[in-house]
């Protein structure tokens, strides 16, 4: 299990440091305590808030993680697994407590510099979207 800093940690979300100070004193983001008193914010924490990393702040600050792009489908998560095999990579998103794996090229994969523990986007076009109920 992966820890950050609290100022990497905020970095990674998007917030102000005294924001993630606070965060952790007010127990919204559960830290291990190093052996000299220091908080340590594991990843797993940090995943929980990768998703409105979107949806808060103004619309050029969220912009500056992400290219400006139309498509409104994006769902942000952490790379998981990345597998690059020939022309072809497989990257897997780990998004809250689901998955999407998407294959694109192992050029692309390379050209982005992408690696497991990634913040990284999905962007998902379709014309058409399915609804299963469970049984």
């Amino acid at each position: 299990m992966k820890l950050y800093t609290p100022r990497d940690a905020a970095q990674v979300l998007g917030i102000s440091y005294p924001a993630i100070k606070q965060w952790i004193y007010r127990g919204k983001l559960k830290t291990a305590l190093t052996a000299g008193g220091h908080h340590r914010v594991p990843e797993s924490e940090l995943d929980k808030y990768l998703s409105s990393i979107r949806k808060h702040g103004a619309v050029p600050k969220r912009r500056q993680t992400f290219r400006r792009i139309s498509g409104r489908n994006q769902l942000i998560g952490r790379i998981m697994d990345l597998k690059i095999e020939g022309l072809l990579a497989q990257v897997t998103l780990g998004i809250g407590d689901q998955k999407i794996t998407s294959i694109i090229t192992a050029d692309a994969a390379r050209e982005m510099r992408l690696a497991k523990g990634m913040v990284a986007a999905a962007l998902v076009k379709s014309t058409e979207v399915m609804i299963v109920l469970p049984d």
